[in-house]
């Protein structure tokens, strides 16, 4: 009889907290999120993104996209941007890519939605 061998799944990070990234990723992540910011083409900011989700250890994005929180408290987690929890706290400017979003446990604790 043979015996059943269990493997354990990787840790999966939904989140992650961007003071924990060590200060050079944080400056990569820095410099890659400003370019996306202003990238003026999609196939250049899909890339940056895949490269921002790798840097990060980010994994179950959904469609490619990640921020960190936009919330004015003294959050820095950085999420999926699909998260259905984020609350938009600021419409896009014209001429840039990112959405400004609160982290979903922000939007729960202390919800700061657009002001008309």
């Amino acid at each position: 009889m043979g015996h059943a061998v269990m493997t354990h799944a990787p840790n999966r990070a939904t989140t992650v907290n961007y003071n924990d990234l060590p200060t050079n990723v944080q400056d990569h992540f820095d410099h890659l999120m400003e370019r996306a910011d202003n990238s003026a083409n999609a196939a250049e900011y899909e890339a940056l993104m895949t490269a921002l989700i790798a840097i990060t250890g980010i994994t179950g994005v959904r469609y490619n996209e990640i921020l960190k929180c936009a919330c004015p408290c003294t959050c820095t987690v950085i999420f999926d941007a699909d998260d259905s929890n984020a609350l938009v706290t600021e419409q896009t400017d014209a001429g840039y890519n990112l959405g400004r979003l609160q982290c979903p446990d922000c939007a729960d604790d202390h919800p700061r939605p657009i002001e008309d």
